[in-house]
């Protein structure tokens, strides 16, 4: 694993994957490739996938600065104000139809997050006042509506209305959860790179409370994050999501590095989570498993997980020097490049592998497998490696 290399796989295979996506009629990017590689024209758009892809294009600029990639932000924008948001009763919609028609009206405070997080991203190479007033706009939405106040936690799901309403877009494994360590992991993500562009004393207060609340309430006494919870903080299932750990791991170590605090407990807490990860969930050939149910471990190899597993253990060994952290993400590298990858003319990564590496037959692309957690990986090993 060497810059040169990740460099070459976002800019030669990732990237280009998802530039030949742009639709240049209704706008945003064709929702949905095929397995055998065909473009649907007429798949579906998501609020959350046009909010990734605004984030992956904007930052691949800030770090790369090729202006094709500014472009194909400047496009993503676009769709988003033209289309994505409620300009009657605030917030980002679930669901667009591939003309940009609302046919999901739903508001969840995860979708708003990312629009934050890709909204932020943009203004940090654009700095156009209007994308910033936009997300605090959004951010000022999230405190008002989605903010519990009784139990300290973020609510997840609301009606167009912000009616509250069960959270089904975000609950699995056949619970209905109240409170999910995504939706907070994800408010974390989005507030700090809104922290980055727009530095604030409220801002601050924010991911300060953040933190604590994933080490007071999130983190589990096994140094596994916990997934789903009642409205009292309640665990209500016994599952360990290994991806969502490893990836929230470096992202609470961001947040620690950007507001530059010193808090010996929460640098535990971010370290025991990657060595506990390294434990129990690689496995031989590098990858890791996805998750682990009542004792049950589901062995699938997905893409964002491998994805996030060799940034986060490389994060764990730039902030603990330990060697045994590097050797585990060069190895996940080595693994992606051997089997994620899609060596098929014009793709980019499978969905899922079985425990065989047999790549399932998934979609190459939809509303939940876009150009973010990929693209986000190369880009912070690119910058990590630059720095060194």
């Amino acid at each position: 694993m060497n810059k040169e290399e990740i460099k070459r796989e976002l800019t030669e295979t990732i990237l280009p994957f998802w530039m030949k996506l742009k639709d240049e009629k209704y706008g945003g990017l064709y929702g949905r490739v095929s397995y055998d590689l065909e473009i649907i024209e007429v798949g579906e758009k998501g609020g959350i996938a046009a909010a990734r892809h605004l984030w992956a294009f904007s930052s691949s600029y800030r770090v790369l600065k090729d202006p094709a990639y500014l472009e194909m932000a400047d496009h993503m924008y676009q769709f988003i104000k033209e289309k994505c948001l409620d300009r009657e009763y605030g917030g980002v919609y679930w669901m667009l139809d591939y003309r940009g028609h609302v046919i999901d009206h739903r508001k969840h405070i995860y979708a708003q997050a990312f629009m934050i997080y890709g909204l932020s991203e943009y203004y940090r190479v654009t700095e156009k006042q209007e994308v910033l007033d936009l997300a605090f706009e959004l951010y000022r939405l999230i405190e008002d509506k989605g903010f519990n106040e009784e139990n300290g936690a973020y609510k997840e799901e609301f009606t167009r209305e912000w009616k509250e309403a069960p959270n089904v877009m975000l609950s699995e494994n056949g619970v209905m959860a109240d409170i999910t360590m995504n939706t907070h992991i994800h408010i974390l993500e989005a507030y700090t790179n809104l922290y980055k562009a727009a530095p604030s004393a409220d801002l601050k207060a924010r991911l300060e409370y953040l933190l604590k609340i994933h080490y007071e309430k999130i983190y589990q006494p096994d140094h596994f994050l916990g997934v789903f919870f009642d409205r009292d903080w309640q665990s209500i299932i016994d599952l360990q999501s290994f991806g969502h750990d490893i990836e929230a791991s470096w992202l609470m170590d961001e947040t620690v590095k950007v507001l530059k605090l010193e808090e010996p407990k929460y640098d535990q807490m971010i370290t025991d989570i990657a060595r506990n990860i390294l434990s129990v969930a690689v496995n031989e050939d590098g990858s890791l498993q996805n998750e682990r149910e009542n004792g049950v471990v589901d062995e699938t190899r997905i893409w964002w997980v491998q994805a996030e597993t060799a940034l986060g253990f490389y994060n764990a060994y730039e902030k603990t020097g330990d060697i045994t952290f590097k050797q585990a993400a060069e190895a996940c590298w080595d693994y992606i490049v051997r089997y994620m990858k899609d060596t098929r003319p014009g793709s980019e990564w499978y969905w899922s592998l079985n425990k065989d590496n047999v790549p399932n037959i998934r979609e190459i692309a939809e509303p939940w497998k876009v150009s973010y957690h990929n693209t986000r990986s190369c880009l912070e090993l690119i910058e990590r490696m630059d720095k060194q």
